[in-house]
């Protein structure tokens, strides 16, 4: 298919629909690692697992999580929470032995210490729930404070294969975990965006509603703090329990919360409900949703404000998501992409508002 507003550092494009018997709807996640390709089909309350990457518009999956079959789509089954079921996944991580689920409307993170080979298979520890029954935000409700032990919508999640950072959104927080969590109910070791474990009042300075977090080989921590549409660079992310974010993408300052820095029109350096950011060899990708493109740094941004060297899904930086011939999105363009991962030069997006995903080659 010829992807023409994918614009000209990609190549090689084609979509993926999932299963053709019950295809995707608006999937938040992706992940690629050994050539699996793990795919949280968030409105239909599941998880998808391929051991090759797909190279058809429909492929069926050899592993689903959270429902017995393709054809169920039900929050939790349709029953009760349990091990096996999910309500709206959004992150997911892998490194090709271990599989990491944010189950963000169940307000837990779900860890298998292999890879399902079976669907409807449990996982076998759960974080930020006491078991595997329960699922209220902060493990007793809503208007509760957290602790170092609860979380409340936690949609981004990722690892480097020994500890394991969550966004734990809703508390306006990022978790971090020494360890990846072998047993339930394990407390986060530190807290990145907070003073203590117990509060989620928020300065403009910290994290406020951090949906996303990468971090490099060099040590360096991107989050994708939607809210204040930014993203937050840790030049060292030993760092961020101490400090606050060293670099701003997308705001002059912390400050600054502007959509599209209220511009009528996006600009190489305004963003507009960012979701995600991806670091891609010596720079950064940045999912720009609410403009249904993504921006390419070609090094990693060490000033506030910097533009970006090129984007993906529009035909320049001026075009956004709310003009009259990208409003509805068509099959030639992204329509609000919330996820990234890469393999080699392989680009994957989650391109949600279009329930699909899009797999292409990267040519920086």
């Amino acid at each position: 298919m010829n992807f023409e507003t994918l614009g000209k550092h990609v190549t090689n494009s084609y979509i993926f629909k999932g299963s053709e018997q019950m295809p995707f709807l608006a999937p938040r996640g992706v992940f690629v690692a050994n050539n699996h390709l793990f795919v949280s089909d968030t409105g239909r309350n599941r998880v998808f697992i391929w051991k090759d990457l797909p190279t058809a518009e429909f492929q069926e999956p050899d592993v689903i999580l959270g429902q017995s079959d393709v054809s169920e789509t039900s929050r939790n089954s349709g029953g009760e929470i349990t091990a096996s079921t999910l309500h709206y996944p959004s992150g997911v991580w892998s490194d090709g032995k271990l599989l990491i689920v944010g189950d963000a409307w169940n307000h837990r993170v779900l860890i298998w210490h292999s890879i399902p080979t079976e669907s409807g298979q449990p996982a076998d520890v759960v974080v930020g729930q006491p078991d595997f029954n329960s699922n209220q935000p902060n493990v007793i409700g809503i208007g509760n404070d957290p602790s170092a032990k609860t979380l409340n919508w936690p949609y981004g999640i990722f690892s480097d294969g020994n500890s394991l950072w969550i966004a734990d959104t809703g508390n306006r927080r990022i978790l971090f975990y020494n360890d990846i969590p072998k047993t339930n109910y394990v407390a986060a070791d530190k807290v990145i965006g907070k003073a203590n474990f117990e509060t989620r009042d928020y300065e403009n300075l910290e994290p406020i509603w951090p949906y996303s977090v990468k971090v490099n080989a060099k040590k360096q921590m991107v989050v994708a703090d939607t809210q204040f549409y930014r993203n937050l660079i840790w030049n060292n992310v030993d760092e961020a329990f101490l400090k606050p974010a060293d670099v701003i993408v997308g705001q002059v300052d912390f400050d600054a919360c502007g959509q599209n820095q209220f511009g009528l029109f996006p600009s190489p350096k305004s963003l507009n409900w960012t979701y995600d950011a991806c670091f891609y060899k010596d720079g950064l990708l940045v999912n720009d949703t609410g403009n249904s493109r993504i921006l390419w740094f070609e090094s990693i941004p060490e000033n506030n404000n910097i533009e970006a060297t090129a984007v993906i899904g529009k035909r320049d930086f001026k075009t956004g998501s709310e003009n009259k011939e990208t409003l509805q999105g068509t099959s030639s363009s992204l329509y609000w992409p919330f996820s990234l991962s890469t393999q080699g030069n392989k680009l994957i997006i989650a391109d949600t508002g279009n329930h699909r995903v899009v797999i292409t080659d990267l040519k920086f």
